[in-house]
């Protein structure tokens, strides 16, 4: 596994010591990124279940603004600080449970996120994550959710729309784009006359 491209192209990416972490598959990254594009560049970055922090550092590569990854297995979190320092590029490391790190309140909020958890965790608790998502994610903002193929798609909050959705071998991708806020005619400033 490495970065597929950008300023850390080709360094190489430990993987977490655990049969409960897939790796993202660098055909998959390599697609997902092409599919986000230059979106990508000054963004920040949310990367839940991190895992190896795949996902992040390679934004980041690709000149993302900073990146937040959040894990909780003591692994994993082993493999991402040695990822985090290999690679070079920064990154806030949240060693914490996802449901309880988006629970907690804050201010900050994200340009693209990704969320890769465990197959085992259902379909109603991914649904429900990207509910809470939704007051971090910035207008336009998106969201790429990894799942088991075969799978019930995830519910995404209304104002959300299917960018992608695609199977990569026995994995589906999907990628949510937040749709902007209609204007309200009275939030329009006024020429004065």
């Amino acid at each position: 596994m490495r970065i597929i491209t950008g300023v850390a192209k080709g360094r190489r990416l430990a993987a977490p010591d655990t049969d409960r972490t897939r790796p993202a598959t660098d055909r998959v990254r390599e697609a997902l990124f092409s599919a986000v594009g230059a979106w990508v560049e000054y963004a920040d970055v949310l990367d839940l279940y991190a895992g190896s922090g795949s996902y992040g550092l390679e934004a980041l590569s690709r000149g993302a603004e900073s990146a937040t990854f959040v894990e909780k297995g003591r692994r994993a979190i082993e493999a991402l600080r040695a990822n985090v320092a290999s690679v070079g590029l920064g990154g806030s490391i949240v060693a914490q449970d996802v449901d309880a790190f988006l629970a907690a309140p804050g201010s900050r909020t994200y340009h693209l996120v990704f969320i890769d958890p465990p197959w085992d965790l259902s379909t109603e608790v991914v649904s429900r994550q990207l509910a809470v998502i939704d007051g971090l994610l910035e207008e336009e903002g998106e969201v790429v959710v990894s799942r088991r193929d075969g799978d019930l798609a995830p519910e995404p909050p209304p104002g959300w729309s299917v960018a992608t959705d695609r199977r990569y071998g026995d994995a589906r991708i999907y990628r949510y784009v937040k749709e902007p806020r209609p204007r309200d005619p009275s939030e329009e400033p006024h020429a004065d006359t």
